[in-house]
């Protein structure tokens, strides 16, 4: 199916709401280098980008809860929880954006949507301070006006509260807003906010084929989707 021809169940779309992690940018390997400092603090065996891209896109509690679960019994793993995630989170600091590179044509689609008119939330699991970080390095924080990670609401993606919350802050209905991204959290984020969602085949999907998630349609790059949101604003 042609990108461009996608029929998207809604009226113009104003506002895109993209995931960051897998999205925008392969940001495997700085987790698994970042986990692995915390794992030598931990006398634990290393962890590797395959691991790790099973673990991706549920944020960073889920992230150390699943990297600690085979390599230490349950009570210890628990135990161990809150010790882990701060080593983490220092670890992480030391390194955000060191390992990563931006997937191809994402500044073409983040630009081509702005050109259009679409306004843009990054909307992602990843804590917020980390996420504004990555997008100043790699020069896209100005295509954003609302930012939201993780950690800066009560509940992250799967849960519609980041999505309904970067709708409020952008000014846009819901229904008129699309959901991008590469895992079913962002999928199921948007469909339970009541907005249409695109998917992107590269990315994590915590190990699950992308063909699995139920969207409403495949986009092979953000260029295409731009394409796409544009042929169907022509449209309505």
């Amino acid at each position: 199916m042609s990108t461009t021809a996608l029929k998207l169940n809604a009226p113009r779309i104003e506002a895109a709401l993209i995931d960051l992690d897998g999205t925008m940018v392969d940001t495997a390997d700085d987790f698994a280098a970042g986990l692995n400092g915390m794992l030598a603090q931990l006398d634990a065996e290393e962890t590797t980008r395959e691991e790790v891209m099973d673990y991706v896109g549920k944020g960073s509690e889920h992230l150390i809860r699943s990297v600690l679960a085979p390599r230490f019994a349950a009570d210890d793993a628990q135990s161990r929880f809150d010790e882990a995630l701060a080593l983490y989170q220092d670890e992480y600091a030391k390194i955000n954006g060191r390992h990563t590179h931006l997937y191809p044509e994402v500044e073409a689609g983040l630009a081509a949507m702005r050109g259009a008119g679409i306004k843009l939330a990054c909307v992602t699991n990843k804590p917020y301070r980390f996420a504004v970080e990555l997008l100043q390095q790699y020069g896209l924080a100005h295509y954003f006006e609302v930012v939201i990670g993780g950690d800066s609401l009560p509940k992250k993606k799967p849960d519609p509260l980041p999505m309904l919350t970067a709708c409020e802050r952008l000014g846009v209905k819901p229904e008129a807003t699309v959901a991008i991204g590469d895992s079913e959290n962002d999928a199921i984020a948007g469909r339970a906010a009541g907005m249409a969602t695109l998917t992107v085949p590269y990315g994590y999907n915590h190990g699950q084929p992308v063909q699995k998630i139920q969207s409403d349609g495949i986009v092979a790059t953000l260029l295409d989707a731009a394409k796409a949101l544009v042929a169907h604003n022509d449209l309505t």
